[in-house]
């Protein structure tokens, strides 16, 4: 419960920096911790050059229906990674936007992958069918998965997304909840302009 509050109260904290336009934390330094790049971030978005991105870490990890599953496997389609727990009142929020992308985005070829962190799997399904949320989920009760970004763009709150590209590195970041248009933007700018005239 201690732990619970005290992710709670980051995650309030990160927003509100955001949300004042700071650059708050490592993510927005060029420090060791973020690779030593040079970010470009805005209100709650952060956003990597091509030639800047980071390598997503090699995940492979038990989903939420107990199968076995890779980040790998999804190399050479976007990916959109999303930290989110079914007691998370902001995860509640973004579900059903990301849902959408989801169904509206996979014949363009992105995939959506979710972490659920701190959970349990009884929990976690239920908040699932609840948002209709039909894409995997990796079960990470003790934040391993987590802490495997820690040296390349680590999530600073829950909710946090990241959108990895067709190479399999770190596009961009999403602290806070995200919206469908601000996600949608994201995946448009990642996808490149054939993407843009496709999702008008």
């Amino acid at each position: 419960m201690i732990r619970r509050a005290a992710v709670t109260l980051v995650a309030t904290a990160a927003v509100v920096l955001t949300a004042a336009g700071c650059e708050g934390g490592a993510i927005g330094q060029s420090t060791a911790l973020s690779n030593g790049q040079s970010f470009v971030s805005g209100t709650g978005t952060t956003f990597l050059d091509a030639a800047r991105r980071p390598k997503a870490p090699e995940i492979s990890a038990k989903t939420l229906t107990g199968s076995r599953l890779s980040l790998s496997h999804y190399r050479g389609s976007v990916v959109v990674l999303n930290f989110w727990g079914s007691w998370c009142g902001p995860c509640r929020a973004e579900a059903p936007d990301l849902a959408a992308l989801a169904s509206r985005y996979r014949s363009r070829g992105v995939r959506f992958l979710g972490i659920d962190i701190q959970d349990n799997p009884a929990n976690a399904k239920a908040f699932m069918h609840t948002f209709r949320v039909t894409y995997p989920s990796f079960n990470d009760p003790g934040d391993e998965i987590a802490l495997e970004f820690r040296q390349t763009v680590p999530p600073a709150a829950i909710p946090t997304t990241l959108v990895i590209d067709r190479s399999g590195r770190i596009a961009a970041r999403i602290v806070g909840g995200a919206t469908y248009n601000g996600l949608k933007a994201l995946l448009v700018k990642v996808l490149g302009a054939h993407a843009a005239g496709a999702s008008q």
